[in-house]
């Protein structure tokens, strides 16, 4: 098929708009799918996606179709929503030339909705607005247009209103996109040059991976080169996704599909990459992805010790699936041998452990996310430090910096009051604009805020305060000076490594007694009492205590001397001080999620 009758295209919206339900008509439209094969949210293959209703990896897929008498090749990469998945929303702006943005009629604009358009904006793809659910009773689809038009300049006229749940006017969008979406430019001819936007595993086959070819052609027997790793290798197979891989005798310029590499080694074929051919090679390679700046760090150990190569393998097999993620190993004399995550952020933390557990049937302890500080020591040195295990003695560091984000917060005007107060709450200062108005029944918040505040619980409280109404979306500005300090827990004598956290000098002692608490309660009683402390350098901040289990040793006594009763009741308390001094407390993993969540 000629380059004139491709089109590319990827869908944006906030999670829950209906990307994926759209994503289902236009198969079934297009007829890619049969009728009796579908089902909802046919392109979210792996389970935690289905179970939670969202998108978690990208997803391309091929239709064809008639329009105007003649047959279209359409391409679409499905894309996450939420924001801790923006790398992959990035990733396949990168290989589009268009996209649709899919906004709910019943919600409006939302936080992910400006920042995924943002992302389309700067790669200057041409944009389709798309009003979903306008077949519901509390549809104002003519109020979102209008927001929609004052966002973007986009006339009312231009944007395609659509129910994708019933497909009513579903056939418009796809009318919409040939003729709005400009085909690829590419020579079949130019050496190939095809970047790779993501890539699996294949236990049988090697790394797979998900090409947009820009110019050249591309078949099965070819001999590629990678020009990033400078890896050779024969691609063993080339097609299509319809959305399950599809042989194919050749991949040409402006289409998107898999190569099947053969390669072993997963390290071989990165994310960002350029193939070519090793006879016909290209002399510059694509520009690529620039790499993220994880956001959350925590550490990933193993409960069983001997599984650590297993724990390995699966992390790379991961990161391969999942760019967004980085690791290094750490040891932890408490843990054993596991390694430090980088991650978006919480959900992405959470998708990643699961995905562990679940595919690679790995038992897992994940210790207290944490993000990076930066530390100047006093000899000039700088250094970024991912654990706070490796924040050096106070008396060599001259300045301690946190990360912090510039965060839009998209909201119902009544709810102002309530957010505000939780910015305050969590640290916050107001940028340049504090309050931009979309209509006079919404607003966008405009703060700035400390990363280390948004980790732990704040997406949790603003939909509190906000009746589920406010959503957020947030950005790395840098870093600024931070008033900070690490806090240790100690638990029988012996400190926890894995519950070491850095925390606000002002927010210590408060801080310490949660945690105690948390533990506390959680912890099971033993034979011998159990002190939970919580301590900054040597000074204990907080403190609590488990009492001992008691046996009846003088249950067996009828009578007798009060000496013996006394004999045996010292015995005891012998016994008891000796188990203190030698005894070890198990941490069940439920207790360090507690501490992780508080």
């Amino acid at each position: 098929m000629n380059n004139q009758h491709i089109r590319n295209f990827c869908i944006i919206a906030h999670i829950d708009h209906g990307k994926s339900t759209l994503a289902d008509r236009l198969l079934e439209i297009t007829g890619t799918i049969e009728k009796r094969k579908m089902q909802e949210q046919v392109l979210d293959q792996m389970d935690l996606e289905r179970e939670r209703g969202i998108t978690i990896k990208l997803q391309p897929v091929q239709m064809r179709t008639l329009v105007n008498g003649e047959e279209y090749e359409l391409n679409l990469i499905d894309t996450p929503g939420h924001v801790d998945f923006t790398y992959e929303v990035s990733r396949s702006l990168q290989a589009c030339e268009g996209a649709l943005l899919v906004v709910d009629a019943t919600q409006g604009i939302q936080a992910q909705t400006l920042a995924n358009l943002y992302l389309a904006l700067e790669q200057d793809l041409e944009i389709i607005p798309v009003i979903n659910k306008i077949d519901l009773p509390a549809a104002q689809p003519d109020h979102v247009a209008d927001e929609v038009s004052h966002l973007l300049g986009v006339p009312k006229e231009d944007m395609v209103f659509i129910s994708a749940r019933t497909g009513l006017n579903v056939e418009a969008v796809i009318q919409k996109i040939v003729e709005k979406v400009p085909p690829p430019t590419g020579e079949i001819s130019a050496p190939l040059k095809a970047l790779i936007f993501d890539s699996v595993f294949d236990d049988y086959r090697g790394v797979v991976t998900y090409v947009r070819v820009e110019e050249g052609s591309i078949q099965a027997g070819s001999h590629l080169r990678l020009m990033g790793s400078d890896a050779t290798s024969d691609a063993l197979e080339v097609g299509v996704f319809t959305p399950k891989m599809k042989v194919r005798p050749v991949l040409n310029a402006g289409e998107i599909g898999y190569i099947v590499t053969g390669f072993k080694d997963v390290k071989a074929a990165r994310v960002g990459d350029t193939v070519t051919l090793v006879d016909h090679p290209a002399t510059q390679a694509l520009p690529g992805y620039k790499t993220l700046q994880p956001m959350v760090y925590a550490g990933i150990f193993i409960k069983e010790g001997s599984e650590y190569e297993h724990l390995r393998d699966a992390i790379g097999k991961l990161k391969l699936n999942d760019a967004a993620l980085s690791f290094e190993p750490e040891h932890s004399p408490a843990l054993g041998f596991g390694f430090r995550c980088g991650f978006l952020g919480l959900l992405h933390l959470d998708i990643v452990q699961e995905r562990l557990r679940r595919e690679y049937n790995l038992d897992v302890i994940v210790t207290v996310p944490s993000v990076a500080y930066r530390i100047t020591q006093t000899n000039g040195q700088v250094k970024i430090i991912a654990s706070p295990l490796a924040l050096p003695d106070p008396s060599v560091v001259k300045l301690i910096e946190e990360p912090w984000m510039k965060v839009d917060i998209v909201s119902p005007v009544e709810y102002i009051g309530a957010i505000m107060a939780l910015l305050v709450e969590k640290r916050g200062k107001p940028r340049d604009q504090e309050l931009e108005y979309v209509d006079p029944t919404r607003v966008i918040i405009h703060y700035s805020l400390p990363l280390s505040q948004i980790v732990v619980d704040f997406y949790d409280r603003l939909k509190n305060v906000s009746s589920g109404y406010a959503s957020m979306g947030y950005d790395f500005i840098g870093f600024e000076p931070a008033d900070v300090q690490r806090m240790d827990i100690i638990v029988a004598e012996e400190m926890v490594e894995a519950l070491s956290t850095i925390i606000y000098k002002d927010e210590a002692q408060r801080a310490g007694r949660v945690v105690v608490e948390e533990l506390k309660k959680m912890l099971p009683r033993q034979m011998f009492e159990v002190k939970i402390q919580a301590s900054i350098g040597s000074k204990i901040v907080a403190s609590e205590r488990i009492p001992a289990m008691r046996k009846d040793v003088t249950a067996k006594l009828y009578g007798g001397d009060l000496s013996r009763k006394r004999k045996l009741l010292e015995k005891q308390k012998k016994g008891k001080a000796k188990m203190k001094s030698l005894g070890k407390v198990d941490i069940p993993q439920e207790a360090f999620l507690a501490v992780l969540k508080r």
